[in-house]
């Protein structure tokens, strides 16, 4: 049996998983992120994978970006701070593991664990998208991750569709993440007076009648499926899996961006295309970085 590493460094927590060939996760820890010291998150992942006591061909790692894919770099991410930025986080987790280290983002690892497990094995071309706290994208091309001429392919959170739209954080005014994450539509609903937790509850709001929180959410939907479209105009692809919590948790959610979708595109294209909810778990992103390492290291 085969095994690879597959790690995921968030902001808050990193998680840390021994999966094998079947894409079974055998082992997994999470513990906290140091926002601030990268070698001490480093000691703890190396020490980690040491007690897994099996051999490994390698790690899939994924870190919040913006992300350096061609030099293994963590760039400036809002999520990470101090010595993480412009941190050479890929030489040095190898230099520590003696294994080889493949870098990525986590829409992108969850995208390929989607072109080869989930609902996308059986196709060539697969666009991923995630609305979560943040909107994440990834495109997968006969299980090639694309990445682009400088590894920013598909960072779309700063994808302007709304002038003097909504902004929040680094996100710019009408940006895509801005209008349709979770994160978004909480704040825009607490801007609206609305006493919310999460993105769910708007929805809930939404369906009861409320009309704030029915502006917010037909808006969430109507320009993420503005997204959507322009991303088969340019990319063609055959299938659109959406995940994260907006997509998965909140009923008829991904039925609605669909419609909306096929009203947005050439009519040849309407029985073509599907938006899809993801079949995978929250795991998807540890799944695509096994699915990195068995890709590159086998």
């Amino acid at each position: 049996m085969k095994y690879a590493v597959a790690i995921d460094i968030g902001g808050t927590n990193s998680r840390v998983a021994l999966i094998d060939e079947d894409y079974k996760i055998i082992e997994r820890v999470q513990f906290p992120t140091l926002a601030s010291d990268p070698d001490a998150t480093i000691a703890r992942i190396v020490e980690t994978i040491k007690s897994f006591k099996v051999e490994v061909l390698g790690v899939g790692l994924s870190c919040p970006g913006p992300l350096d894919l061609l030099n293994g770099v963590v760039l400036d991410t809002p999520n990470l701070h101090g010595a993480w930025h412009n941190f050479k986080i890929e030489k040095a987790l190898a230099n520590a593991t003696k294994l080889p280290v493949y870098l990525q983002n986590d829409a992108n690892l969850a995208a390929l664990a989607e072109a080869v497990i989930g609902l996308g094995k059986d196709k060539r071309f697969v666009q991923f998208l995630t609305i979560s706290t943040g909107l994440g994208s990834g495109q997968v091309i006969d299980k090639e991750i694309y990445i682009g001429a400088h590894g920013y392919a598909h960072e779309i959170a700063n994808m302007i569709l709304w002038r003097d739209g909504p902004q929040h954080g680094s996100i710019l005014p009408g940006g895509i993440e801005a209008i349709c994450s979770g994160t978004a539509i909480v704040n825009r609903a607490l801007a609206a007076g609305l006493s919310v937790r999460h993105a769910g509850e708007v929805n809930d709001l939404a369906v009861q009648g409320n009309k704030a929180a029915s502006t917010i959410m037909d808006d969430a939907k109507e320009y993420l499926a503005n997204g959507i479209a322009t991303l088969i105009a340019i990319t063609d692809p055959e299938i659109i899996i959406l995940g994260g919590s907006v997509a998965i948790k909140i009923d008829g959610f991904v039925e609605e961006v669909e419609r909306k979708v096929k009203a947005k595109i050439f009519p040849g294209l309407k029985d073509k295309i599907s938006v899809v909810k993801s079949n995978l778990s929250e795991d998807s992103g540890l799944l695509g970085g096994a699915c990195l390492v068995f890709t590159k290291a086998a």
